[in-house]
């Protein structure tokens, strides 16, 4: 009896451990960039579009590392581009933050959006001062003067990490240097306040402002 109850629980348990496999092969495979993994467990059945504990889609955990192979791989077999993860993270949005251009690149082309709400994928490459990136995102048509949730635009992004020439860019480009945070803190206060002295001279030069409020006493 005892035998017969345990050979019961055998079967019915190894569909669910199978699967538990499968599952931490396909996240360990779109980590570590291994298409060959993750195309063989496709092949049986397996889903591009699982996702981890926090969100992140196959997609989004090969973006973030750079799997460029991997991410051309998923994108050929309609993985969700603009899938969020619960940061509200896309792919496209990791791969900008963490600077892979390869990665952008095929996203854009195979129609990842480059504007949405929140932090846009050029905020992204503004904070962490990737050019390139920035540049093909414009190109692609991103919004220039796109806020996050607290009025941080590309320009402010850039300003606050000291990223001079991403800075340039975005005032070549016809960015709103006047464009305020929150707090009212334009691009120019938060140069200040982190010491960039360089680029608060090149946004002064541009024309910006301060949107610190001035108050005169009158005696």
């Amino acid at each position: 009896m005892k035998k017969t109850l345990l050979s019961a629980l055998l079967v019915l348990s190894f569909p669910l451990l199978v699967g538990a496999a499968t599952y931490d092969d396909l996240i360990n495979g779109a980590k570590m960039g291994d298409t060959g993994t993750i195309s063989e467990l496709v092949r049986k059945g397996a889903s591009v579009d699982t996702t981890d504990i926090d969100g992140n889609t196959l997609l989004m955990l090969a973006a973030r590392d750079g799997h460029a192979d991997l991410v051309t791989y998923l994108i050929a077999q309609r993985a969700k581009l603009n899938a969020r993860n619960s940061a509200g993270d896309t792919a496209l949005r990791l791969a900008a933050f963490r600077g892979y251009l390869p990665v952008v690149d095929a996203l854009i082309k195979a129609g990842a959006a480059v504007n949405m709400s929140g932090w846009t994928p050029l905020a992204y490459a503004a904070f962490s001062g990737h050019l390139a990136i920035a540049k093909r995102l414009i190109e692609a048509g991103a919004d220039i003067n796109a806020p996050s949730e607290n009025g941080t635009t590309p320009l402010i992004a850039a300003a606050r990490s000291g990223h001079a020439d991403v800075v340039k860019l975005l005032i070549d480009r016809k960015a709103d240097s006047n464009l305020k945070l929150d707090t009212g803190e334009t691009a120019l206060d938060i140069a200040m306040k982190t010491n960039n002295t360089d680029i608060a001279a090149m946004l002064r030069k541009a024309g910006a402002m301060s949107g610190r409020s001035v108050t005169i006493e009158v005696r």
